[in-house]
């Protein structure tokens, strides 16, 4: 895990702190981003983040890939993709309803939300973004100040600015609640990225353990392990096996990511019911840290630009 991790680890520890000092920070990034062009943004972003100079008139390793892709890919309907309520939309017409979650209600405002009639458990997202999430597993009455209190400050970050990412541009920010999705286990849910070319899956991420003692692996389409690290440690001896609807899970990948040069589609199995989770242009903003150059390098050649 990098430094940058550590500490966010160390300062989540102690919720509002977090909350606080994560706002100061993009409210800053917010009014100097106003200041900087597009690409030198992300020039000196990149340079900041991952230490070294990105090629963007040649870009060869993923990382670059991904800030090419902000400047110049320009496919307009990556502007409902990435919204959380709108992209449902395009998954109920692609592989159907019953791959979603349980919808409760989207909202201009916390005003808006109609917390009596909530059920007692629930997740609320903002639409737009990574991680502003309120996890509900058991309405009380301090649920409505601690929402409120989150998706105030929440509401006003503009993510375009903070990472460039054209897809989120003049993209407004909601509330979204949907089910919270439960398994048994006090680990949470094991979260399947599958990053697709054209069309075609390559790799899947496994995201596990987040509550605990976060770590990351990586496989085949054939569920094969390849053992390569970015940002968080995996676990070779790990115990995550090859899900039994996985290759429904690859159709149905293979359907929303057509058309696109890369895609990240992002599923959960609940207990055998496969449930989509998001899909992803700009992994982790382009900044992750690769162990191995050679597998960055191997994951940018799957991706015309």
């Amino acid at each position: 895990m990098s430094l940058r991790n550590n500490l966010i680890s160390l300062i989540s520890k102690n919720e509002k702190l977090y909350i606080v000092i994560k706002q100061v920070r993009l409210k800053t990034l917010m009014k100097l981003g106003k200041l900087i062009p597009d690409k030198l943004y992300i020039t000196l972003q990149y340079r900041l983040r991952l230490g070294k100079k990105v090629n963007l008139k040649k870009p060869t390793l993923f990382n670059e890939k991904i800030q090419y892709a902000k400047l110049y890919y320009r496919n307009p309907n990556l502007k409902k993709l990435v919204d959380k309520y709108e992209v449902r939309g395009f998954v109920r017409e692609k592989i159907g309803d019953k791959y979603l979650t349980k919808l409760y209600g989207v909202y201009d405002s916390v005003n808006e939300i109609p917390f009596e009639e909530l059920p007692d458990k629930f997740v609320m997202k903002l639409t737009n973004g990574s991680s502003y999430n309120y996890i509900c597993k058991k309405k009380d009455e301090n649920t409505k100040k601690e929402i409120e209190y989150r998706f105030k400050k929440w509401m006003s970050v503009d993510f375009y600015m903070l990472g460039r990412e054209w897809a989120y541009k003049n993209v407004k920010n909601r509330i979204i609640c949907e089910e919270l999705l439960e398994t048994e286990g006090n680990e949470g849910l094991n979260d399947y990225k599958i990053f697709c070319f054209n069309g075609v899956p390559k790799i899947i991420q496994v995201d596990f353990s987040r509550f605990v003692n976060h770590q990351r692996n990586f496989y085949t389409p054939n569920w094969d392990f390849i053992n390569e690290v970015v940002e968080y440690e995996n676990d070779p001896n790990a115990n995550i096996p090859k899900p039994t609807n996985l290759d429904e899970m690859l159709e149905c990948a293979k359907v929303l990511s057509k058309g696109f040069p890369q895609v990240r589609v992002d599923f959960y199995d609940v207990d055998g019911r496969i449930v989509f989770g998001e899909m992803t242009f700009y992994h982790g903003a382009g900044y992750l840290h690769f162990r191995n150059p050679k597998f960055e390098l191997k994951m940018g050649d799957y991706w015309d630009v």
